[in-house]
């Protein structure tokens, strides 16, 4: 499983409870789109996933910015994907950066409000945030591995399904 979490704007932990902070622990690969306020929080974080891709987000101190790149691309499970925290344009220029780097998923933060929705080719994915929703509900996205792809599902804090999507070729 892979666990998409972001703007987690913790000082001193990685602040994680309740169905989060499960799936952080549970998960194969845990991908955090920005904004940890220092290193003692990715720290924390580090500590509890077994393997952690990240980038930085605006608030990124400099220590942290000195161990974080500003964008990643990855592939898991055939699909590539395209890591930021933010992208001036919204989701033209999600798109555009997704496409630049060949992703099937552009995974994006900043706006605390969680989102799956397709951009011409590109599937942008917005976890939300668990730790400062901004009067939205705490959020993570979750991702199952199917034979070709990922069945998606945006869960809250405490366990329930906001939404679900299909990421690549769902095959049983």
């Amino acid at each position: 499983m892979i666990t998409i979490v972001s703007d987690t704007h913790s000082t001193t932990s990685h602040e994680l409870s309740g169905r989060t902070l499960d799936a952080v622990r549970n998960a194969e690969l845990v991908i955090h789109a920005g904004d940890f306020a220092t290193t003692a929080a990715l720290d924390a974080f580090e500590a509890e996933s077994s393997r952690l891709v990240a980038v930085r987000g605006n608030n990124a101190t400099e220590a942290v910015a000195d161990r974080l790149p500003e964008a990643r691309t990855f592939e898991e499970n055939e699909i590539r994907f395209a890591l930021t925290h933010r992208k001036r344009g919204g989701s033209t220029a999600l798109s555009l950066f997704g496409r630049e780097r060949e992703a099937d998923v552009v995974v994006f933060g900043h706006t605390h409000r969680h989102l799956a929705e397709r951009a011409g080719e590109v599937l942008l994915l917005n976890p939300g945030s668990y730790a400062q929703p901004r009067g939205n509900h705490p959020t993570h996205i979750e991702l199952e591995p199917r034979e070709k792809g990922f069945a998606g599902r945006i869960y809250r804090q405490d366990g329930k399904i906001m939404g679900e999507f299909p990421v690549g070729g769902l095959e049983s």
